[in-house]
């Protein structure tokens, strides 16, 4: 059962975001998901409680402050969206969850510099040579000298960057609904599929 944590200690760069689209992405790929929500703010909780019955099942992974509450039998697919300021015991405890890490950031400079320390603690835990870890561009127009900032910043990482979220009212709009773009006629959000390509690939690998 591979366990994706979506994390970065940087508040407001989209975890939330990214974590309930790749949830939404295995549920259309027939999995069973649970999507765990280790943030206060529960902004994954929150759009799990807007999903209709009609769309695909996402299950709730349920955290208390001292324990991480193993996943039921059954479930194929964990995703679980962390807090701003993660670091410490809860990020380690977190990590000895994990098989896969997506890092989401966005092309500023001060998401560059609070990714960069992160990516150095992450590089230094003990489950660093078991985990695969990839970065995500979020809000990212490739037009812009910052997107350009940002692929330097990725180059520097030797880590991969496996893709880019758009910054496209789509996502402002679904998640409203507890919808993902993989929920909905691919031709509303043709262009945000399109992107999605290069990471639903990374999040198929093994």
């Amino acid at each position: 059962m591979p366990v994706l944590v979506i994390a970065n200690p940087k508040g407001g760069v989209g975890k939330s975001t990214l974590s309930t689209q790749v949830a939404g992405y295995f549920a259309s790929q027939g999995h069973a998901v649970m999507l765990g929500d280790a943030d206060r703010q529960q902004s994954s909780k929150l759009w799990l409680g807007l999903r209709p019955a009609s769309a695909r099942t996402i299950r709730s992974w349920e955290f208390d402050e001292d324990q991480i509450a193993k996943p039921p039998k059954g479930t194929t697919h964990v995703v679980l969206d962390t807090p701003a300021g993660l670091h410490g015991r809860r990020f380690r405890d977190i990590l000895k969850l994990a098989d896969s890490v997506l890092v989401p950031l966005q092309p500023s400079v001060f998401d560059i510099f609070a990714t960069r320390a992160f990516l150095d603690e992450l590089a230094q835990s003990a489950r660093a040579s078991k985990l695969r870890v990839g970065l995500v561009g979020m809000r990212v127009d490739a037009r812009t000298i910052a997107a350009e900032q940002l692929d330097a910043f990725v180059q520097t990482t030797g880590l991969p960057m496996v893709g880019y979220v758009r910054d496209t009212q789509n996502y402002v709009h679904l998640a409203a609904q507890g919808l993902t773009v993989f929920d909905v006629a691919p031709a509303r959000v043709e262009r945000d599929l399109e992107l999605w390509q290069p990471i639903t690939a990374w999040l198929d690998q093994r």
